[in-house]
């Protein structure tokens, strides 16, 4: 896989908007087979920057309702919030 299979967006919630602020930690959504390995080498080689950590989870499908009346799954996927040294950021993430 490549570094723009493995990245697929950034999660931006107040949450993260929180980590990058105060920890200079970054979330992003990622492939479903990507390992912590190949997340820390595709960050570094697409944000230049150094990374210190990643820590990775999987987010279950949450119900919804679709229409107002008829049940359905939201798409579960990979999440992955990547630690970078101390002054250095990602723009635009």
């Amino acid at each position: 896989m490549n570094p723009y299979e493995i990245i697929q967006r950034p999660v931006v919630t107040e949450k993260s908007v929180h980590l990058q602020n105060k920890l200079n930690q970054y979330t992003f959504a990622v492939h479903p087979d990507a390992n912590k390995i190949q997340i820390r080498e595709a960050i570094q080689s697409l944000f230049k920057v150094k990374v210190i950590a990643v820590t990775t989870m999987n987010v279950r499908p949450r119900e919804k309702r679709v229409r107002g009346r008829f049940p359905g799954l939201t798409s579960a996927w990979k999440k992955a919030i990547v630690s970078v040294a101390d002054g250095q950021k990602i723009e635009g993430a």
